[in-house]
């Protein structure tokens, strides 16, 4: 099923998603930098990530729901879509969350905070699982007849369009 929002030939959601979950588990990551080594300015390089990739998952996320609209209803892809969207929902309520406990960005995170943040990156590996799933097992956000040789996304000829003589393997 091809992506409803589109920017060069690409799903906007595929593109904009790399983002927010890139920050937010390098958030994670500073977060246990500051755990390992006690120095708060690691904690102050989380909030500032934690804000960015909350930032991000807003923008990304009503080009996830544009695309989850159009999957037929009753299909597993819809329910794995509203798994993966619900899922994600969370995840960024709970770095919404550690962000607030932490009140500004040079003061060291409490425990509720860092529990938080872990919590978020925990549920976005299996929610980032889920999308793998939606893209790489059912399709949704794939061009209709893509295939090896689909000509490119910027051609704006449609990718079942054959651009050489190559055959596709069945």
């Amino acid at each position: 099923m091809e992506s409803r929002a589109k920017l060069f030939g690409h799903p906007l959601h595929q593109v904009l998603i790399v983002f927010p979950l890139g920050l937010l588990a390098t958030a994670a990551v500073f977060d246990i930098l500051y755990l390992v080594t006690g120095h708060g300015r690691w904690a102050g390089v989380s909030y500032w990530m934690i804000i960015s990739g909350i930032v991000g998952g807003i923008l990304a996320a009503p080009f996830g729901l544009i695309d989850w609209l159009a999957i037929p209803a009753g299909t597993r892809a819809k329910r794995i879509g509203l798994y993966h969207g619900a899922g994600n929902v969370l995840v960024l309520i709970l770095f919404a969350a550690s962000w607030l406990l932490r009140g500004d960005a040079l003061r060291e995170p409490g425990i509720a905070a860092l529990a938080f943040s872990f919590f978020g990156i925990g549920l976005a590996m299996l929610t980032g699982w889920l999308g793998g799933e939606l893209v790489a097992r059912l399709a949704i956000g794939v061009d209709d007849g893509a295939h090896w040789d689909a000509p490119s996304s910027i051609s704006r000829r449609p990718a079942r369009e054959r651009v050489s003589g190559a055959t596709q393997a069945k």
